[in-house]
């Protein structure tokens, strides 16, 4: 049996450990994620808004997002997350040089454009940005904003319109905006901004893990059996 047969067989293998109600939830779940749209977060003072921008990417069916960490470290509270951590890709950035540098870079080598949200004087309206290649969203600091690197690397600076006095928003409020216009174009749109089937296997794997009790046990008496 080849490794990639094997791998299909012992999900299988898990699945039927998991109640149907719980697998058919993960099947809609996974046609609703997305890499398409990532999130980055650049030195968040406060770890409440971090805590909360990385529930509200996982309503929104972002898969991946980014924290990066100069300054400040980012401190999960479960209160405020919501088990949101269970289902997403969390990245973590704080042992290089530039750890700016080093988390942008990383995402346009495989493809991102890198969208700063702030209200620069070449800002572009949310209402805009160009959906058709992937998005990487970055937010800065609630105190300084994004850092020069941000703005040197980012390819688009992007603002989110609004019409009162007050010139701005709290930074979870902010994300929270963009993505929701952001998702619900993309679903309206005939773009490919779905998981590959590939994605697909690998995710639910990941998920099914984490729902179990003893996953490694599990795995290892299918192995074992299966070995004979």
């Amino acid at each position: 049996m080849s490794t990639e047969n094997q791998h299909e067989k012992l999900l299988e293998y898990l699945l039927s450990f998991v109640t149907q109600n719980k697998q058919e939830l993960m099947a809609a779940r996974l046609l609703d994620r997305t890499r398409h749209v990532t999130v980055i977060l650049e030195d968040i003072y406060h770890s409440q808004n971090a805590n909360a921008v990385i529930r509200t990417a996982e309503c929104f069916g972002i898969q991946d997002v980014h924290v990066i960490e100069d300054s400040n470290i980012y401190d999960l509270n479960p209160r405020v997350v919501k088990g949101a951590l269970k289902w997403i890709d969390l990245h973590r950035y704080s042992h290089h040089e530039s750890n700016t540098e080093f988390c942008l870079e990383r995402l346009k080598a495989k493809g991102y454009s890198i969208i700063a949200a702030t209200p620069h004087t070449h800002s572009i309206s949310l209402h805009e940005l160009p959906l058709d290649k992937p998005m990487a969203l970055i937010f800065g600091n609630e105190k300084r904003g994004l850092s020069a690197q941000a703005l040197r690397q980012a390819d688009h600076c992007m603002y989110i319109p609004m019409y009162g006095f007050t010139e701005s928003l709290n930074i979870s409020v902010s994300a929270a905006i963009c993505l929701h216009y952001i998702t619900t174009k993309l679903r309206q749109s005939e773009i490919n901004w779905q998981l590959s089937e590939e994605e697909h296997q690998e995710l639910k794997y990941q998920w099914i893990r984490k729902v179990l009790k003893d996953p490694d046990g599990l795995a290892k008496r299918y192995l074992e059996d299966h070995s004979k």
